[in-house]
């Protein structure tokens, strides 16, 4: 039986912590975008690959790989305000940007960024807040976790060896799930299951 999902309803809650990593990435293949649909500019101004003199150009750069397994280990979908929060914190955590920088990335992610991927006033919010978050975490840099040398772990195992905050996390989830009740990807962070186990059921 074919069963699809749409990359709008994909999501592996915060709480939903005893699935292993390669199981999440194995359900986030069913709607994931190859590296080779992603826009040339989100590229440059997320991949490491683009770099000038071998620094790119905002920390917090990572493989289209790595960033998949940051929004699964931070219990985020994959709509603009999981973006915007996955993209913060990942910055937030090397413990480098600057406000600049900062600024600058959300100008452009407003303004150039094409379709479904560009911030509205209210992403941007989130990708400040997560930047802060990712600031004051005492979690390893996310941009130098070796996440394929964990993918028979859960994922509560792995945000433990990565020294991620769950408490930190899920209060934070809670007030923005108030703040943008209007919004899908905000008022279901505090859900405590998600999507996978029905597409199973239905897929079988």
């Amino acid at each position: 039986m074919a069963t699809k999902i749409s990359y709008r309803d994909w999501y592996i809650p915060l709480a939903e912590d005893d699935l292993t990593l390669a199981d999440a990435l194995a359900f986030l293949r069913v709607v994931g975008a190859p590296a080779q649909k992603i826009p040339l500019i989100i590229q440059i101004m997320e991949n490491p690959k683009f770099n000038i003199g071998g620094k790119t150009l905002f920390p917090g750069a990572v493989t289209l790989h790595q960033h998949d397994c940051i929004h699964i280990v931070l219990g985020r979908g994959l709509l603009p305000k999981d973006e915007a929060f996955t993209i913060g914190f990942t910055m937030g955590s090397t413990h480098e940007v600057s406000t600049t920088e900062e600024n600058l990335f959300a100008l452009v992610a407003q303004n150039f960024y094409p379709d479904v991927y560009k911030f509205s006033e209210e992403d941007s919010e989130v990708f400040h807040d997560a930047i802060k978050l990712g600031t004051i975490s005492h979690c390893e840099p996310l941009t130098k976790f070796d996440f394929d040398a964990v993918q028979h772990l859960t994922l509560a195992a792995i945000r433990e060896r990565i020294g991620l905050e769950t408490d930190l996390l899920g209060a934070y989830f809670a007030v923005e799930a108030r703040r943008y009740a209007h919004c899908t990807e905000s008022r279901r962070l505090c859900d405590a299951q998600g999507p996978r186990q029905a597409f199973l059921a239905a897929a079988t």
